[in-house]
């Protein structure tokens, strides 16, 4: 089945081109089958990129899927037109009555501030505990992961003494977990941050799914509320980490490129893919966890996560 999106969003030509199946709305109505209700909390400044690298791994599910935009409320974007945001967003007081069965919050180049010095963490804040009891399966990337870590369970985010940017190998602590069915014990993944989440400070909470020697902690799972907790960029596109190069090295920022990324290490050679296949695998593998778990009523997500003596939904 394939992936239903807004009309006329711009990821859909790319999307095509790649033989990912589309379903326009003005077709999904008129088909009578519950499809799994995805939410995406975009908080990266390239917010058309983010959109098609997520709907290309979730839309490669045999499972008919229906994603939804979402942004902050109380933040403007920058990078992104007011027009864009307009005909395909939605904020999340709009939308904060519905009921998901999974929600994805991204990254978001702030990791070195303070969660308490960003500009939308009482939102953020509200949104986390609202993905609680409105939400079957969360899917918190870097930035939002972090957020999240210390949000819940007050897990602390470590500044790097450089950043940590390129192409890691990783390992597969758990093959027997349902997220990493079809890993290989041994993969790469696309990493770019200036922070980390160490062992140590981890709470029982936690499983640990992947690591990397030399970059640490990758994934992490969480039981209660099915939450997935991912540091690294394994949505990333072959040319992601290269645009983040060379937008730094033009701004005069200080930076190595992206280890084991160039070919050569030479920045003029194109980049090759080496991560993809396991990003297919991990979201595949995530939304086939949250169609065999969700509730077929999608109004029962969370009642058993609401605390004693509070009804229903829609707070």
């Amino acid at each position: 089945m394939p992936i239903r999106i807004p009309d006329g969003l711009p990821a859909r030509d790319a999307l095509v081109r790649e033989g990912v199946q589309i379903m326009d709305e003005s077709v999904a109505v008129r088909q009578d089958i519950r499809p799994l209700h995805i939410g995406l909390l975009n908080l990266m400044p390239n917010k058309i990129a983010t959109e098609t690298q997520i709907a290309r791994l979730i839309g490669a599910s045999p499972l008919q899927v229906e994603l939804t935009l979402v942004r902050i409320g109380s933040h403007v974007a920058k990078n992104t037109s007011e027009d864009h945001l307009i005909n395909f967003y939605h904020t999340w007081d709009e939308i904060k009555h519905r009921k998901f069965d999974g929600f994805i919050i991204t990254g978001a180049p702030i990791e070195t501030l303070p969660f308490e010095d960003v500009t939308y963490w009482q939102e953020m804040e509200q949104i986390l505990d609202w993905t609680t009891t409105h939400v079957h399966s969360s899917f918190f990337v870097c930035w939002g992961a972090m957020a999240a870590a210390w949000h819940f369970h007050k897990v602390p985010k470590r500044a790097l003494q450089e950043k940590a940017f390129g192409v890691y190998r990783h390992r597969n602590l758990n093959p027997a977990s349902p997220y990493l069915t079809g890993f290989s014990d041994d993969f790469q993944v696309s990493v770019s941050r200036w922070t980390e989440v160490r062992r140590e400070d981890l709470t029982p909470d936690f499983e640990i799914l992947m690591e990397s020697q030399q970059t640490g902690l990758c994934l992490l799972h969480e039981a209660f509320a099915n939450r997935l907790y991912i540091f690294n960029h394994i949505e990333y596109d072959s040319g992601t980490l290269a645009e983040e190069y060379f937008r730094d090295v033009k701004s005069g920022t200080p930076i190595k490129p992206p280890a084991n990324y160039f070919p050569d290490d030479n920045p003029d050679n194109k980049p090759q893919n080496r991560w993809r296949s396991h990003a297919f695998l991990l979201f595949g593998n995530w939304i086939n966890q949250v169609y065999q778990t969700t509730p077929f009523d999608i109004q029962e997500i969370g009642e058993d996560r609401l605390p004693a003596g509070k009804e229903g939904v829609n707070a």
